[in-house]
């Protein structure tokens, strides 16, 4: 297969055939009169903590268990309803590339997760609600 490939305004005719490449054909490009446009690539956008509580109803009164730090949520260990101890495991949230464990910070009842699998997080976006 031929393919042309323009590096710093060269044009490179490259032959390749079952992973040889050789270059055929080097060709001078004009210079364009006017620069290309950046290209701006942008990843979807993390559902923020209002949309996350427009999703899973409006927070609860209690005591909220925020994010210490920005990061993923990749398990959700407990559930609406479960009572937990100071401490108890709530959340993993991973933060570059490391596991971290977000624990209850008081005792008392699961009143309701915010948090969603597989979100990002920013730093103090409530994940679960205590009361």
């Amino acid at each position: 297969m031929k393919y042309i490939v323009t590096i710093n305004n060269q044009n490179y005719e490259v032959e390749v055939e079952k992973g040889q490449a050789s270059v055929v054909k080097t060709t001078e490009t004009a210079a364009p009169s006017v620069p290309p446009a950046p290209v701006a690539v942008q990843a979807a956008p993390a559902p923020a903590p209002a949309q996350l509580a427009a999703v899973n109803g409006t927070p609860a009164a209690g005591t909220p268990v925020p994010a210490p730090m920005p990061g993923t949520v990749i398990s959700i260990k407990a559930q609406t309803g479960q009572k937990v101890q100071q401490g108890e495991v709530l959340v993993i949230l991973e933060a570059m590339k490391m596991e971290n464990e977000i624990t209850a910070p008081v005792q008392g009842v699961v009143a309701q997760i915010i948090a969603v699998k597989g979100s990002s997080v920013s730093t103090g976006d409530v994940l679960v609600v205590i009361q």
